[in-house]
């Protein structure tokens, strides 16, 4: 990391507006505190996950803050470093939802990858994603969220079709039926069941919810027309990213749930059941 990087994150840290930042934070906590309050009083016994998650959150939130500040000055090469990183960490932390099937994450890193990097690649080659350290950083982590997010449902429908449609499933094969063609409903179940979210999340556009970058723009005062264009767009980008992981996600762990005689792999049902 060059001296530049570390000068412009020296800049943003001296700057007046982190002041003012820390006072924000300070009022938000007190409010958080009046609900740790009332939790204590009523006896609800989950005050301690409420101070942990919330310093939780500041230290993550605050040390991805830093970084990025650092990364803002550095080569635009270090984009694909950190977005790789995001995508290994988007896969260990979701391929637990499926852990009892073998290849897991390999299966959730490949999905990840697969489904987050066609469509920052696509959208940084359209100009949609400016090509910039700051964009590629921001909206890549947005994508790679989702990916995330939409793998882990999709882990997590599949494994519980496997398990509730088991004697079916058996039956079929016992006549001779390929396994691809025995899972082929449940993956499409698992993929629809994972897009769900986000399909609501389209529905509800304008409606239930004005999401935070739209919300963002518009007070950073951008043209509102061209910010709800703008968000619409993400919204695009978030479904392809979901479409894809999901699909591949489930594609690949299917071809892990049986033996070499085409039978359902039996540690996989037990360690489902567990």
């Amino acid at each position: 990391m060059s001296e530049d990087a570390l000068a412009t994150f020296l800049e943003y840290a001296s700057e007046p507006v982190v002041l003012t930042g820390f006072l924000q934070i300070a009022i938000a906590v007190g409010l958080a505190a009046v609900v740790l309050a009332v939790t204590y009083l009523r006896d609800l016994g989950f005050g301690r996950e409420i101070v942990t998650t919330a310093g939780r959150g500041l230290v993550q939130i605050l040390a991805a803050g830093a970084v990025i500040g650092i990364l803002l000055a550095a080569h635009l090469a270090w984009a694909g470093v950190v977005l790789a990183f995001m995508v290994c960490a988007a896969a260990r932390i979701s391929h637990k939802r499926g852990r009892a099937i073998p290849g897991a994450f390999r299966a959730s890193l490949v999905a990840i990858g697969f489904g987050a990097g066609v469509v920052i690649a696509s959208m940084a080659l359209a100009g949609a994603i400016e090509r910039t350290m700051r964009d590629l950083i921001v909206i890549g982590s947005m994508v790679i969220a989702m990916a995330m997010k939409t793998n882990s449902l999709a882990l997590d429908r599949f494994t519980g079709e496997l398990a509730s449609n088991r004697a079916e499933i058996e039956a079929v094969l016992s006549v001779g039926a390929p396994p691809e063609r025995v899972v082929s409903e449940y993956v499409s179940t698992s993929v629809y069941g994972a897009l769900i979210p986000v399909l609501d999340k389209i529905k509800s556009l304008g409606i239930v919810s004005i999401p935070g970058l739209m919300s963002g723009m518009i007070i950073a005062g951008e043209n509102p027309i061209y910010a709800a264009q703008y968000q619409f767009v993400i919204m695009l980008m978030l479904f392809a990213a979901a479409g894809l992981t999901s699909t591949a996600s489930t594609l690949l762990v299917s071809r892990y749930v049986f033996t070499d005689a085409k039978q359902l792999d039996e540690t996989v049902l037990e360690a489902i059941d567990a």
